[in-house]
């Protein structure tokens, strides 16, 4: 086990390793430089202070250098845009996102899992063909317009919920509050990857479902409560372990969109004003922790499966 976790996490230091260069690369080969220095006001004097103050002026290769060298010493550097180091800015908004994603994929999870192994025991059944003609509606529709709408119905046409933010000026320390400013941005991050893991888990749940070993249990008179938990949907869980594991960092990084929508303080949003700004640092750092998410939650995938299944051991 332990040479396992030491492949793996040789493997992932080699990707952050990739992605860091590529994505370095990327934001600098934009044309244009940070928003700072677009203001008009500025002399080329001035411009070229503040370029040569924040490193600017050195070589890609040079700047790249100077960022890893930081890394390595646990320096995420300082944002333009914020003024601040990202290691504080980041720490503001991460709790907002990991709750609008953990929410998110909760609801995900206790819709999708019981639908998909209902459908999957009764295919065709009129709760499989409402489940199915969901999912097949919740993957095709954008999910800046699904926001949209659910604005325009439940803040502006029935005034039940709030347009968007994170809390009610004043009340910042409700519950309730925040809550009703969690309701509709979770629901729309939510839909698409519901009906992801639905089609998985009925997928899945049938192909179990048709073996064996589940026929010999009902004709055993164990109820259909137990064949179909603890017999089917226990040895169905591989793919669907997959899937869920590989949500989460999906949701984190994924949610610009939405929290753009919604006017949610979370790391989304705060990635589009760092591109926006070509705030080179904060854009890293963000990149940089979404795929360390991405890469913690694949070695969590594999340690489930060897829970589920001993025979995925790496030592056997």
């Amino acid at each position: 086990m332990w040479g396992f976790l030491l492949r793996r996490l040789g493997h992932a230091a080699l990707v952050l390793l990739v992605v860091s260069t590529v994505t370095f690369a990327i934001v600098h080969a934009a044309p244009g430089g940070p928003s700072l220095l677009a203001d008009p006001k500025l002399s080329v004097a001035e411009r070229e202070a503040i370029e040569s103050r924040l490193g600017l002026d050195q070589p890609i290769p040079v700047q790249y250098a100077r960022w890893l060298s930081r890394l390595v010493r646990g320096d995420l550097g300082n944002s333009f845009l914020f003024e601040s180091s990202n290691v504080s800015t980041i720490r503001s908004r991460l709790p907002n996102t990991l709750l609008l994603a953990g929410t998110a994929l909760m609801l995900t999870m206790l819709v999708a899992i019981p639908l998909g192994a209902w459908s999957a025991e009764r295919p065709g059944g009129w709760i499989d063909r409402v489940c199915n003609a969901f999912a097949f509606v919740a993957m095709s529709v954008p999910t800046f317009w699904l926001g949209i709408v659910l604005v325009l119905v439940f803040a502006v046409h029935w005034q039940l919920l709030p347009a968007g933010g994170a809390s009610t000026v004043g009340v910042a320390g409700s519950v309730s509050d925040r809550l009703r400013h969690l309701t509709l941005p979770a629901l729309v991050l939510a839909t698409v990857g519901t009906a992801e893991l639905f089609r998985y888990t009925r997928a899945s749940a049938r192909g179990v479902f048709g073996l064996a070993f589940v026929r010999t249990a009902r004709a055993k008179g164990v109820s259909e409560r137990g064949v179909r938990w603890r017999h089917g949907m226990r040895n169905a869980l591989l793919p669907i372990v997959t899937v869920v594991g590989l949500q989460l960092p999906r949701l984190v990084g994924g949610a610009a969109i939405t929290e753009t929508v919604f006017s949610w303080p979370g790391m989304g949003r705060l990635g589009i004003e760092a591109a926006l700004a070509r705030d080179y640092p904060l854009v890293m750092a963000i990149t940089l922790l979404v795929s360390a998410g991405v890469l913690v939650c694949s070695l969590l995938v594999d340690l489930a499966y060897f829970a589920l299944d001993p025979r995925a051991h790496p030592d056997r």
